[in-house]
């Protein structure tokens, strides 16, 4: 596991860039709350495979995994359960490498060891897509939440966030469609908020009501997934706004390349 000084930085805090970071900063709180399912719950890697040393064991394990899973890969590259299995044991890696806060209140850390075995894994889910024609719902479940992890704990700019929470909605529409319950079509509508398609996730969320057992449970769960909407909403206004500043950052760095005015650098 990466040391704090050996972890990645998600972005520069240095010079005009300061001004662009408050904004991105500003978006990640908003998106931090649409990790709190409606129904299972935040999971916390760190609560599921016990203390540091029992976490830095489960990530060995998960390393001789994907090790075997890769050697017989090699053999057969478009073998479609070879593809799945790969897929969790990468995420699976993943999760075990993300240092978990001290208080709940606080976001995870995404290590740059945990951010390979992400992508090693969604790469693998990639491939798996292509060799089957009924995707797992499950798995399709477990890629939308690293892909919303890394929205939310894991990129380096608006447009990475934006990205990785199309992505969360991608593969959790698979999960729904496949197994529509409360649970899924609500987690579906929240990523659909947050990935800008505010149509999609009212009607994820309409179905998601639908499945309720009474009318003042339906209510209860309009009612909460709103609030994400809402959320949601200044999300993707803030969004433009940051964007905008940072291509205006962008274009005074090429003017000036050591991307700072008249001042210090510290400025």
């Amino acid at each position: 596991m990466a040391s704090s000084g050996e972890r990645r930085l998600v972005f520069d805090t240095r010079g005009k860039r300061k001004h662009v970071v408050r904004v991105v900063y500003a978006i990640l709180a908003l998106l931090m709350g649409g990790s709190l399912f409606l129904v299972v719950g935040p999971i916390n890697i760190g609560e599921l495979l016990g203390n540091s040393s029992s976490t830095n064991s489960a990530g060995k394990v998960f390393d001789q995994q994907v090790e075997r899973i890769e050697r017989r890969l090699a053999k057969t590259p478009d073998d479609e359960q070879l593809l799945l299995v790969l897929t969790r044991a990468r995420i699976n890696a993943g999760n075990s490498r993300v240092e978990q806060p001290a208080s709940e209140t606080e976001t995870p850390t995404i290590t740059v060891e945990a951010r390979e075995e992400f992508d090693a894994g969604t790469a693998a889910w990639d491939r798996y897509l292509k060799q089957t024609d009924e995707p797992n719902p499950a798995a399709a479940q477990l890629v939308g939440a690293t892909f919303f992890q890394l929205a939310e704990a894991g990129s380096r700019s608006v447009g990475e966030i934006k990205t990785n929470a199309e992505e969360a909605a991608k593969a959790q529409r698979i999960a729904a469609e496949q197994q529509p319950s409360l649970g899924s079509l609500s987690t579906l509508a929240i990523y659909e908020f947050f990935a800008g398609d505010f149509a999609a996730g009212d009607k994820a969320m309409k179905q998601a009501a639908a499945k309720t057992s009474s009318k003042a449970e339906a209510k209860n769960a309009e009612k909460q997934l709103a609030e994400f909407r809402k959320s949601a909403v200044e999300f993707q206004k803030r969004s433009k706004q940051a964007i905008n500043q940072e291509q205006k950052a962008g274009k005074e760095a090429l003017q000036n390349p050591f991307g700072f005015g008249g001042g210090s650098p510290g400025e």
